[in-house]
């Protein structure tokens, strides 16, 4: 039987690895403002890695949100209907903490380019230090999405452009009414 990686005694304490199988339980937080196909596509791929997904919003009052944490509730729950082991939720505070409080094992983050590796790996670091039993996951972004960002999304509606296909087809309604009708 293989032994569990150990690290410097004197630096970090050891994290023994399960000897039974157990179930694995990962967090995506996120703003989703709104949820773009990039996110879906990290939800669908995360899914398959796990036995539990949690699409986590972070609350977060210093943002001013183009949607409520109530409407990115409903625009994901409606989006991920199909996937049975993914549930929505929203927390405030340390991410590790509200990882901590569902069970989970593992943060799954997604990398669009390098520029946002640099600060994942940031958060990443400080995560494991704040709880050194949660790692990290990283999943590349597929080429198609890898330069959707809901914060592009919003500015290109707000100018009368053409987000067909950046978005679930239920978002982009939300996101015309809201923006261009100002609803």
């Amino acid at each position: 039987m293989a032994q569990p990686l150990r690290y410097n005694r004197r630096e970090r304490p050891t994290i023994p690895l399960p000897s039974t199988p157990h179930r694995v339980i990962a967090v995506y937080p996120g703003s989703f403002d709104p949820i773009t196909n990039g996110h879906l596509d990290l939800i669908d791929r995360g899914a398959r890695l796990c036995d539990r997904l949690i699409v986590a919003i972070l609350r977060n009052e210093e943002k001013e949100p183009l949607f409520t944490i109530e409407e990115r509730i409903d625009m994901l729950r409606e989006v991920v209907r199909g996937y049975p082991t993914v549930e929505v939720d929203s927390f405030n505070g340390l991410l590790v903490q509200y990882a901590q409080e569902k069970g989970a094992s593992v943060i799954l983050r997604g990398i669009r380019a390098i520029s946002d590796y640099e600060y994942e790996l940031q958060m990443a670091l400080m995560n494991r230090r704040l709880s050194p039993a949660i790692e990290t996951v990283f999943l590349m972004a597929r080429e198609e999405y890898s330069f959707i960002s809901s914060r592009l999304v919003k500015q290109v509606i707000g100018l009368g452009g053409n987000i067909a296909g950046l978005v679930p087809p239920s978002v982009e309604v939300r996101l015309r009414s809201r923006v261009l009708d100002g609803q």
